[in-house]
């Protein structure tokens, strides 16, 4: 099993001073290698690779990029399963902690909640992070998660993994329904939607 994870909306507290008022984190989980591999090529021979030559991250594609990108793979063999977290609603001993604490206990609460999914999964999530941060990540995962959950978690730069991409794509449309203002905001969730396993608005 992999697991690709990637963010939508940062971990900033201080909406105020321009944080996102929401933040999202999205998993793509493959039953298998193949699966994987199959949608690596998909995304390569599709148009949004065509009329897009860098890496695809929801907030600096075009909607015509968006189209095609989500035209592509939602009839893929793969599953997305999400947290969205009102940072109004977020409670104050996670306020008080920092954002990669922020970061990491959202990132770990959506791994728990799905938990019984997971049969050695190899998870990768996007960003480098400070090695501490990356070994606490680690640490705090293969401890709280039951035996046989996860067999290895990395950290990759998403601009050399097509498959965090997909994380951060799927991350930006469910988020994109929470921006008010914005028309058709469930433009490409509804596309998206025959892939969706859980949206899970916390807590």
């Amino acid at each position: 099993m992999l697991v690709f994870i990637d963010e939508s909306g940062d971990a900033g507290l201080d909406v105020a001073r321009g944080a996102s008022p929401v933040f999202v984190a999205a998993m793509a989980i493959f039953d298998d290698d193949s699966a994987a591999t199959d949608l690596e090529r998909v995304i390569a021979a599709s148009e949004a690779r065509r009329l897009h030559k860098p890496e695809f991250k929801f907030s600096k594609c075009s909607d015509v990029v968006r189209d095609a990108f989500f035209d592509a793979v939602c009839e893929r063999a793969f599953t997305v399963r999400a947290i969205v977290v009102r940072k109004e609603l977020v409670p104050e001993f996670i306020n008080t902690r920092g954002q990669e604490q922020f970061y990491r206990f959202f990132v770990e609460a959506l791994l728990r909640r799905n938990e019984a999914l997971l049969v050695d999964a190899r998870i990768v999530i996007d960003g480098s992070g400070a090695s501490a941060f990356r070994k606490s990540v680690n640490s705090a995962v293969r401890q709280r998660l039951r035996p046989g959950a996860v067999k290895s978690v990395r950290f990759k730069n998403s601009k050399g993994d097509v498959l965090v991409q997909l994380a951060d794509m799927c991350a930006g449309a469910i988020a994109r329904t929470y921006r008010i203002g914005r028309g058709r905001r469930d433009r490409w969730l509804t596309v998206l939607r025959p892939r969706i396993g859980e949206i899970w608005e916390y807590p």
